[in-house]
């Protein structure tokens, strides 16, 4: 009876101890951007925290923020996509081209005469056709049985491939103002400009507010809709998901068009970002993305993960450059930590997920 009692009384820390390790591993990516936040402003006394720095931290991580959504359907899965930096430039450049008419290179920033589509019809172009890849790549990981990983790795120099044939290895440039609109445009705080007696207008630029849009849109997708639960079920137990009647290919498929329609977004608003169309667009983006995702609490194996850390754990990187950056670290140095990052990432998903077997 007395042994009875002691393992009974034994049992509510051990409870507790579980139930504190899932709460830090679910609120961790916020815990440690917040500590990250505080060491640079520190670091850079107050420098850091400026409104101008701020929001142009949060221009500098909205486009790997959108892909980053599409990634994680992707990696709820199970799967992966290593072409998402390719497949930007293509749809770029197809935006550039739609917009300009001809792929005729330009070099000069100046604007030129457009007698394409128009701003719209070159968004559109630019999500069709990384919508497009994204289903060609979905459909030979699903209808071929080619594994996601080498798929997507050809695709990588594929979908590069295409966009120096489509550019004649040069850039497209010189956007009209309502194009660079999508990539530099603010709607402007003017109170916050004078409280800070900033002589350059602050606002929030237009890509966070397209970022910030389509992270609500594809949590409300996820975490209220059927097809976000069939989702959740292909990454948790394929098979057992398609025992219960789902079409398991299908969704696959689905998901790899989805991160293919937010690299076609991300590479038209990247364009007119930097009012320009390159080849070399998105080179190492991939890294980015992916660290996003698995930093923001998604897990590699699929199953477990949400939009909502996927959004902290890009600005997490953000934070993170942007800081190295202001502290005049080495840029070799910060691709090191963000690599570790990575790994630590894994590794603490792996321990939360053993702490609970246990």
């Amino acid at each position: 009876m007395a042994t009875q009692q002691t393992a009974l009384s034994a049992s509510p820390p051990k409870a507790e101890r579980r139930d504190a390790t899932r709460i830090i591993g679910q609120f961790a990516p916020l815990i440690f951007l917040f500590v990250l936040i505080v060491i640079f402003a520190i670091a850079t006394e107050g420098r850091f925290l400026n409104p101008l720095n701020i929001f142009n931290v949060l221009r500098q991580v909205s486009i790997t923020g959108m892909i980053a959504l599409g990634m994680t359907f992707v990696i709820l899965t199970g799967g992966i996509d290593l072409s998402v930096g390719s497949l930007l430039a293509l749809a770029g450049m197809a935006a550039a081209i739609a917009f300009k008419g001809t792929n005729q290179n330009t070099l000069s920033l100046e604007t030129t005469d457009a007698v394409g589509l128009g701003v719209a019809g070159a968004a559109i172009m630019a999500m069709l056709v990384g919508t497009a890849g994204g289903f060609i790549q979905g459909f030979a990981i699903t209808r071929l049985g080619i594994p996601a990983f080498i798929v997507t790795l050809g695709g990588l120099t594929i979908w590069r491939g295409l966009t120096l044939i489509l550019s004649n290895g040069g850039p497209i440039s010189g956007f009209t103002p309502d194009y660079r609109y999508w990539g530099n445009g603010l709607i402007e705080l003017p109170w916050l400009t004078e409280l800070v007696q900033s002589r350059v207008a602050i606002g929030i630029p237009i890509p966070v507010i397209v970022f910030l849009s389509f992270t609500i849109l594809a949590y409300v997708v996820l975490r209220y809709t059927r097809y976000g639960r069939h989702v959740y079920a292909v990454g948790g137990n394929p098979e057992a998901a398609r025992l219960s009647g789902l079409n398991v290919k299908m969704i696959t498929l689905s998901v790899y068009m989805i991160v293919g329609f937010f690299a076609g977004l991300g590479g038209f608003v990247l364009s007119a970002r930097l009012n320009s169309s390159e080849a070399v667009a998105g080179i190492g983006s991939e890294l980015d993305v992916i660290a996003a995702v698995v930093i923001g609490g998604t897990s590699l194996f699929g199953g477990e993960g949400n939009v909502l850390g996927t959004a902290i754990g890009a600005l997490l990187i953000g934070v993170l450059v942007n800081g190295l950056v202001m502290l005049n670290v080495s840029s070799y140095i910060q691709q090191i930590i963000i690599g570790l990052i990575i790994i630590l990432a894994v590794a603490f998903d792996r321990y939360v997920k053993s702490r609970r077997r246990a």
